[in-house]
């Protein structure tokens, strides 16, 4: 397959145009700054553009590609609205070419707690969570609910919090909700998690809770 992955500078987007590549795909990792991507590779193109808000700028990055990866995300907690924006930018440039495969990244707080959860995860710590990144998850919702609205063949991967380990290969995953017991998940094992959803016509549609 040729993907076009966005985010491809960030800690799950890195991993998602390596896994991609090493598994045989022809890549376009979308960045900003070349100078911030030192990966080379004899099917990896590096389209640069300055922002992700302009679907014109990004239109040339779709071209022939089978499907889109998102690991835009927030780096922080004043990020504002840099997963919303760019989202919308991009599928704004889907919509204007022929790509329709979507896989983005969004976060498991922003699905109910599985039946199963135990109380503390269910009634302290997810509250806590919530709270303490609130507007993080303000701008994802709105990110996820412009998902929803497209015409696009979308799936969003929802991770708990993110660690920096290897990529292993296993994980739980929960088609349509979240991992019960779930709390971590390396950055890697997301990106692998959203390349196996590509293959996966059961996670169309449908929001995906990946977690050890």
């Amino acid at each position: 397959m040729k993907l076009t992955v966005f985010g491809a500078t960030g800690g799950i987007g890195g991993h998602i145009v390596r896994q991609a590549l090493d598994a045989g795909h022809a890549v376009t990792a979308v960045v900003r700054s070349s100078a911030s991507f030192d990966l080379r590779h004899p099917a990896l193109e590096v389209a640069t553009v300055p922002g992700l808000t302009d679907p014109e700028l990004l239109l040339p990055a779709l071209t022939g590609s089978d499907a889109v990866l998102s690991g835009v995300g927030a780096r922080g907690r004043k990020a504002g609205t840099v997963a919303s924006d760019a989202t919308r930018g991009i599928l704004a440039a889907m919509a204007d070419s022929e790509v329709r495969r979507f896989v983005a990244v969004s976060a498991a707080p922003l699905a109910p707690p599985p039946e199963g959860e135990g109380f503390f995860s269910r009634r302290i710590l997810l509250p806590l969570v919530r709270a303490a990144l609130k507007d993080v998850y303000r701008d994802l919702a709105v990110m996820e609910g412009l998902i929803l609205q497209s015409a696009t063949e979308w799936t969003v991967v929802r991770p708990p919090k993110l660690v920096n380990k290897p990529v292993t290969g296993r994980y739980r995953t929960a088609v349509g909700g979240n991992v019960v017991g779930g709390h971590t998940i390396s950055r890697a094992d997301v990106a692998h998690a959203m390349l196996a959803a590509l293959h996966d016509p059961a996670t169309i549609g449908q929001g995906v809770g990946v977690a050890y």
